[in-house]
């Protein structure tokens, strides 16, 4: 049987009803891979011989009996979770030789699950891009279009899924890191409530792997439909064993409501700070005349809602004093921005700089934010708004980041710039699910995020799948955009 573009319930049900093997599955995977690859990038590091093995371990453990949720699934791993056996370097050329001894937390969770874990997926330098190349291991294209990105930072597992490359992949989400590359490629992702999945393994190669409490980073799963995160997350979600005993899995409740019909849904499309492009909008509109077509309670605006421009502030100003602190800044007196310049440029740039006790400010604003989200989700169950203003750009590989720009139908704004919609659920540590709603007029994907309240991963979820019965869901390239991606 071809699989490859099958989702995990349906090998998981194929391989409980003896149709088919995890031998099988995994080499039709590694046969992929090895043929269409080479022009995606997408799997960095391969770990074919290791996932024969456990493939067939997984077909001896199924005929005594055994049935475990991933088991004899093959998957694929975001570069920067630790792997024994495998380097974890996030791209820094430094640490192209780091081997770490253990795996990550949520790498154990998934070979204890029975997962066939394929190999590695490519990442930016660091992490800390909207693409993912580096100097180690390349770039990665999208297979939708090879002169475009698939996003970053787990742009290699969103490539890796739209091509058919195993059904699920792990990845973590800081700076939109999990649903920028799902809409670029057309896939499924979920950012998980801050600290509802252990991290521990997730960790640069220069720090250890130590348990820890992340500021605004999640670790989370990727997928090509609604059911199969849901599957995943179930895996994923739990605290640290070292630091709460037993692994047991937090007991998320319930989805708020079942039918379509009974979703209280705001939907966004403006922001104050940058313009929509035409294509997100769309398909921003297409999740909301799906949503009043299946009767859920829709509206436009609520003076509920957290001001916007004050939550990109604030996001910009936690993201940059944080990822200034893990990977310092050479020239600090280049960075000092007026205080009269209120752009969010002059933002990142005064962040570069913050003391303690300005973190403490913004740390204090956020819990203002925190607080008008758990009043709107009293009244909503749901937000839906872009990802990011444009479907995936072309390459870009300007060695300053800061110099670089996104272009919104033919204008041109500051690259991170296209960061606060992403930031509208990371700041405040909230659940967002990214979907696929169709393509651009240029034949590209589109995504939107639903956005959840906090601990409450199951609602977003729930209505993503609900969504995809409606508006349709993952599609696989055509042949005549990825010619490295075949179906």
């Amino acid at each position: 049987m071809e699989s490859t573009f099958q989702t995990a319930e349906e090998m998981i049900a194929a391989l409980r009803a003896g149709a088919v093997t995890s031998a099988e599955l995994t080499g039709e995977a590694i046969a992929r891979i090895e043929r269409d690859d080479e022009v995606i990038n997408a799997i960095c590091v391969p770990d074919f011989d290791r996932a024969r093995a456990a493939a067939h371990h997984a077909d001896r453990a199924r005929a005594q009996g055994e049935d475990r949720p991933l088991l004899g699934v093959p998957v694929t791993v975001k570069e920067s979770y630790d792997m024994a056996g495998l380097p974890t370097t996030w791209g820094m050329p430094p640490h192209r030789d780091h081997m770490p001894a253990e795996d990550a937390v949520q790498v154990s969770r998934l070979k204890d699950a029975g997962a066939v874990v394929l190999g590695k997926t490519n990442v930016p330098l660091g992490l800390q891009d909207i693409q993912s190349f580096n100097e180690i291991y390349g770039t990665t294209v999208n297979p939708w279009d090879h002169d475009r990105t698939p996003g970053g930072s787990s742009g290699g597992s969103a490539a890796a899924l739209a091509c058919g490359f195993g059904a699920l992949s792990i990845g973590s989400d800081l700076a939109g890191s999990l649903r920028t590359p799902a809409h670029f490629c057309g896939v499924y992702a979920h950012k998980p409530t801050l600290g509802l999945a252990a991290a521990r393994g997730m960790v640069p190669p220069s720090e250890p792997a130590f348990p820890a409490d992340l500021d605004l980073a999640v670790v989370g799963p990727m997928a090509r439909t609604s059911r199969d995160l849901r599957l995943l997350l179930d895996v994923m979600a739990g605290p640290d064993p070292l630091t709460h005993g037993v692994a047991h899995r937090s007991a998320l409740p319930p989805a708020r409501h079942e039918r379509l019909r009974d979703f209280r849904v705001l939907v966004l499309d403006d922001h104050p700070l940058i313009p929509t492009g035409s294509a997100v909008r769309a398909g921003v509109h297409r999740v909301a005349d799906a949503l009043v077509d299946g009767g859920a309670r829709v509206a436009r605006r609520s003076p509920l809602l957290p001001d916007l421009a004050e939550a990109a502030t604030l996001y910009m100003k936690l993201l940059i004093s944080g990822s200034v602190a893990r990977f310092p800044i050479e020239s600090p007196e280049q960075l000092r921005a007026g205080t009269d310049d209120q752009s969010l440029e002059a933002v990142r740039l005064r962040a570069m700089l913050f003391s303690h006790s300005d973190w403490m400010e913004a740390d204090k604003r956020r819990e203002v934010h925190r607080h008008g989200w758990r009043r709107l989700f009293a009244e909503f169950d749901a937000v839906v708004c872009p990802i990011t203003p444009t479907p995936a750009f072309p390459h870009d590989h300007h060695p300053n980041p800061m110099e670089r720009r996104i272009d919104i139908d033919g204008v041109e704004y500051p690259y991170f710039d296209q960061l606060v919609w992403a930031g509208l659920a990371t700041m405040p540590g909230l659940p967002a699910t990214a979907i696929p709603t169709g393509r651009s007029p240029e034949g590209l994907p589109v995504g939107v995020q639903l956005i959840g309240p906090m601990f409450e991963d199951r609602t977003p979820l729930r209505l993503a799948e609900l969504l995809e019965q409606e508006i349709g869901g993952f599609q696989a390239p055509e042949q005549r955009r990825a010619l490295g991606c075949r179906p």
